[in-house]
């Protein structure tokens, strides 16, 4: 148990060396020599432009983990047919129930992102002018 309190305590205090090290050696350290500084503002940017593609990503894990679901459903329904005293119904029930849920959720954040907006207006919310008197005249 010691050994291991002794590991930690080195492993905690390697981690927080390099993070010191990587601190001091991004910050001013290169503001003396030819390159461009990172400011907090270069680095808040690249972080949104990395988790641009995330909502995505998520999107297409949703879609398979409910389709997993679903399938799993499926067979544990077929286990109950084949067996009912040995496999419950409400367990093949659970996994479809999870599986529309997890393919629900890249569905419903869009609709919530057209309704709400993301900022912008939006089409629905921007009145457009059709015509003036002096075109609907000609």
């Amino acid at each position: 148990m010691l050994k291991l309190k002794q590991k930690l305590n080195r492993i905690s205090a390697m981690t927080g060396a390099a993070f010191v090290m990587g601190t001091l050696s991004s910050g001013s350290a290169h503001a003396a020599a030819a390159g461009p500084t990172n400011t907090f503002n270069d680095i808040a940017d690249n972080i949104i432009g990395g988790i641009s593609n995330l909502p995505g990503l998520l999107s297409a894990v949703s879609y398979m983990m409910g389709m997993l679901f679903a399938v799993l459903g499926i067979l544990k329904i077929k286990d109950h047919v084949e067996n009912p005293t040995q496999t419950q119904l409400k367990d093949g029930a659970i996994r479809l129930a999870v599986g529309g849920g997890l393919f629900m959720i890249p569905i419903i954040t869009e609709s919530m992102q057209t309704l709400l907006g993301t900022g912008a207006a939006t089409d629905a919310a921007v009145v457009k002018k059709i015509a003036t008197a002096t075109t609907l005249a000609k």
